[in-house]
């Protein structure tokens, strides 16, 4: 075991310590949570999504971070990504619920979804994840690609990350690798991974949704990191 894999592992036990043994860090977090979703959202998913990427460079090269990995603009994408998912957590949860009732009859959909573990809860889940990665997911995911390879050509600086225009259609077109976004990504995680994956996270109290929807990340960079 490398000197980084010794700080990395006891940094991850302090914080599960700190939740665990510290009196008021859960309920603070959980206070947090409710008053500045939003907030702890961009947070979360900046640490919890760029500590996936730095895990999955460990296994392909042996080191968590390499020159022009670029921590913090990773960081500055997750955290506005994390915002995002969060939003579209929001709008599918209370979007399904709404189709399912207005739309097709369902009329116990809303208590199934807001009550206790049981079938109807699983299944109001299991629709809002599958329409949610289905409409939403390969846009979300096309456009995190795009900012990764943003950042990998301005050197992974903050200078190069705003000041060098964004090149979207060119990336789409040219720079993204299909062959691994469609056929593996696309076509493989989102049924296989995502639409179970994001099923246990609608069944979670909601303070909790968002934070374990970011930790779905680093468990999809480790994936995505064996796939390589």
């Amino acid at each position: 075991m490398k000197k980084g894999d010794i700080i990395t592992t006891l940094a991850v036990l302090a914080v599960i310590g700190a939740f665990a043994f510290v009196p008021g860090a859960m309920d603070g977090f959980n206070k947090m949570t409710a008053e500045h979703g939003m907030i702890m959202s961009f947070f979360k998913f900046a640490i919890l999504g760029t500590f996936g990427e730095m895990l999955a460079l460990r296994i392909r090269k042996g080191c968590y971070i390499e020159k022009g990995f670029g921590l913090v603009p990773k960081m500055l994408v997750w955290g506005f990504l994390g915002v995002i998912i969060a939003s579209a957590m929001t709008i599918f949860k209370s979007g399904t619920v709404t189709l399912l009732e207005k739309g097709f009859g369902v009329s116990e959909a809303g208590a199934w979804f807001k009550g206790d573990f049981s079938g109807g809860k699983v299944f109001v889940a299991l629709l809002v994840s599958v329409l949610m990665n289905t409409i939403f997911a390969p846009v979300f995911m096309t456009f995190h690609k795009v900012t990764d390879i943003h950042i990998a050509e301005t050197g992974g600086t903050l200078k190069g990350f705003f000041c060098n225009r964004l090149k979207i259609q060119e990336t789409i077109a040219h720079k993204i690798n299909w062959d691994l976004q469609y056929g593996f990504v696309f076509k493989k995680t989102i049924p296989l991974f995502w639409y179970p994956a994001h099923t246990i996270t609608f069944l979670l109290p909601g303070n909790y949704q968002v934070l374990f929807a970011a930790f779905l990340g680093v468990v999809l960079g480790l994936i995505l990191s064996i796939k390589k």
